[in-house]
């Protein structure tokens, strides 16, 4: 008999849907691609001068506004897994120590295969059958909660009304780096660019909630000035946001212990009307993501929630 249901993607929409699930009884396995926990809300750890530095290089925070998410939220800072950061806001939440710890604690009891490629989905007498890394999987239903552009490609054969949704959403890029300095700079701990910047946002990374406290920063480039360097060089991308957040920042020069950067080629999704959530029973397939909803962590949680709850009743 084929396992229940298969997720590709085990990124915030992914895990919330499991978790849904498997509360109802649900037999679920998720693939996700990446090595690890993480996706957007991913954590990168860099070894500096014989130390571990960690740096969150994707999502910066989160909010909760929804009632559901709020008590997910306060669960998580049960399990001191998040904490508020005041200096991105009043309502602004992060993971601690890193991240990605509250993508790590809904992982944790559920059935997921890490750096699991699926490149081919077909009908098959039991549902669907999944191609992983050239292993043949059969399940039942099968839920995708990966970013739009990805999801078309996989919906393309088979299901065409869900394939035009994620192909009608546009995501936009991000250039991210990441900054270890020898000595703390003379400025806030969160910079937010304007109108025409090439820095949008910038943090010091060590000085979130339950993090190490090292003067390292993430620095993501402007939507536009990341589209327009998008085929450059990560070497090249670093040194000029490094430039940019210098002279935006106002402080004065020093080279870094530590420079890398990183593209986010779907950082931010731009929904177009529709439902939450895409469900067709008769086909067993789902689709779930924030970008069904708006660019932000809570809308990839409620998405997913929601297409669990499609498919429960």
């Amino acid at each position: 008999m084929p396992r229940s249901i298969a997720i590709v993607g085990a990124g915030m929409a992914g895990l919330a849907c499991a978790t849904q699930l498997a509360r109802d009884g649900r037999r679920v396995t998720l693939f996700d691609k990446g090595r690890g926990p993480g996706g957007r809300m991913a954590t990168r750890r860099a070894e500096i001068g014989g130390e571990t530095v960690r740096f969150d290089h994707g999502a910066q925070y989160f909010t909760a506004r929804d009632t559901g998410f709020q008590e997910q939220v306060a669960l998580w800072e049960r399990e001191s897994v998040v904490a508020r950061w005041p200096a991105a806001g009043e309502d602004a939440w992060v993971g601690t120590p890193a991240m990605n710890a509250p993508i790590k604690a809904l992982a944790e009891p559920l059935e997921v295969q890490w750096a699991a490629r699926v490149t081919d989905i077909v009908k098959s007498e039991q549902g669907w059958r999944l191609n992983v890394d050239d292993e043949i999987h059969e399940f039942e239903s099968v839920v995708f909660g990966i970013p739009a552009e990805q999801a078309a490609e996989l919906l393309a054969d088979i299901h065409a009304e869900f394939a035009d949704r994620a192909r009608r959403t546009q995501s936009r890029p991000c250039w991210a780096l990441m900054a270890q300095f020898p000595e703390r700079l003379e400025c806030g701990d969160v910079l937010r660019g304007g109108e025409g910047d090439t820095v949008s946002w910038a943090a010091r990374n060590g000085a979130k909630p339950g993090h190490d406290g090292s003067e390292s920063w993430v620095v993501h480039g402007s939507p536009d000035w990341s589209l327009a360097h998008l085929e450059e060089e990560a070497e090249n991308v670093a040194g000029q946001l490094l430039d940019a957040f210098l002279h935006q920042a106002e402080v004065m020069p020093q080279a870094p212990l530590h420079m890398a950067a990183h593209r986010w080629r779907f950082a931010m999704a731009e929904p177009i009307d529709g439902p939450d959530a895409l469900w067709d029973a008769e086909a067993r397939i789902g689709v779930a993501g924030d970008w069904l909803i708006a660019p932000r962590v809570e809308a990839a949680w409620l998405s997913g929630t929601r297409l669990a709850r499609a498919i429960l009743r």
